[in-house]
């Protein structure tokens, strides 16, 4: 039988969110909002991954200070303004689909903040150009020449910590299903995390230890505040050499565990553009493998995943407990659909698309498709 299509219960404090099958849409950032706000593009977006055959859908990286976007025009939800937006387009999107869970990953982009349009660029806006100030652990920029971040005080700490909670309170409000925290990818808690970008000299830098403080915390104040399923993206390696690595990550995922961290979702990269990324076919399983194994945590695995029989593979090897995918989707969004049929799985499926599927992989859906007239 397929390890892809098998269920598996996320536990939380609330109880268990049963995933009927171990497919995940990674987030993916649409830098389609208008002030933070959802609009139409997300409605689309939405309601085409619900219908995707994952389990759960996970919405991008959503700021909880406008300071916290990655650009101008990425998702927000740090006041009501924000939440009614988003809440107005989620339930939209939810009824033109099947139950499916929602996951909504909550994130600051830290010194990579303000930037342009990855099409236009992607590099740091300068005021003029409707950027803002930055904030970091320290004031040290993520690519020579730029404007540094301002080093966070004492005040900016509490505040982003807190800002994190409000939105987590907010996604609950609305009837998300679990929570993933964005410490990955050079963003702010991965920057506290890796000694590229955090050279403080207080509780907070230096150290193993005082580097992973602020995440801890704020992963601390989110699970206080938010019983349901909580989880943490990681960067596992900074893929430098002396910096952020597997072994920091597995250890930082004990203590993770230990404050009621759900699952953990491995990706790597993102705070230097030193990096060297090793890039080929699950080339981020072997940290997922690593932090599973040391830290007993249901572990995502993610990262050129593209193949059903890849996937299982994965799976049956204990490398992970749950595939999550991104790009695949966006390229194939019935992506679940063509895993089911390859593996014997079953999907659940808006009745107008049962006809799309030839008959002999219609079983997919768990009953025959209806023909046209």
């Amino acid at each position: 039988m397929s390890k892809l299509f098998t269920p598996i219960t996320l536990t939380s404090p609330r109880g268990g969110l049963v995933l009927p099958n171990r497919i995940v849409v990674a987030p993916m950032c649409q830098y389609s909002a208008v002030d933070g706000e959802a609009t139409d593009w997300h409605l689309m977006h939405w309601g085409n991954l619900l219908n995707s055959g994952a389990a759960m859908f996970t919405i991008e990286a959503t700021a909880v200070l406008p300071e916290g976007r990655i650009t101008p025009s990425c998702l927000g939800l740090w006041d009501a303004r924000t939440q009614a937006a988003l809440a107005d387009h989620l339930h939209r999107a939810r009824k033109l689909a099947p139950h499916t869970a929602v996951c909504i990953q909550l994130a600051h982009a830290g010194r990579k903040a303000s930037s342009a349009l990855p099409w236009n660029g992607g590099q740091l806006l300068t005021s003029s150009n409707g950027g803002w100030q930055t904030m970091g652990p320290s004031a040290l920029p993520q690519l020579p020449g730029e404007v540094p971040p301002l080093e966070m005080d004492a005040a900016a700490l509490n505040g982003v910590r807190d800002a994190f909670v409000a939105a987590a309170r907010r996604a609950d409000a609305m009837g998300i299903d679990a929570i993933e925290i964005h410490g990955a990818h050079g963003y702010l808690i991965h920057e506290f995390l890796s000694p590229i970008a955090n050279q403080r000299s207080d509780q907070y830098g230096g150290s193993f230890e005082n580097r992973i403080r602020y995440p801890l915390e704020v992963f601390a104040a989110v699970r206080s505040a938010f019983d349901g399923v909580l989880g943490l993206r990681i960067s596992a390696s900074d893929w430098v050499e002396g910096a952020w690595d597997c072994d920091q990550s597995a250890e930082f995922a004990k203590r993770l565990k230990a404050l009621g961290c759900d699952f953990i979702h491995v990706s790597s990269g993102g705070v230097s553009p030193q990096q060297k990324i090793a890039l080929g076919a699950g080339y981020q399983v072997p940290f997922a493998r690593q932090i599973r194994e040391a830290a007993a945590m249901t572990t995502f695995a993610v990262g050129l995943i593209t193949e059903p029989h890849q996937a299982e593979a994965i799976l049956q090897a204990g490398d992970a407990d749950v595939i999550a995918m991104a790009r695949a989707f966006l390229y194939q969004p019935r992506w679940g659909w063509q895993a089911a049929a390859a593996l014997g799985g079953e999907v659940k499926a808006n009745p107008v698309y049962w006809r799309s599927l030839p008959r002999e992989a219609q079983s997919v859906f768990g009953k025959v498709a209806i023909g046209s007239r």
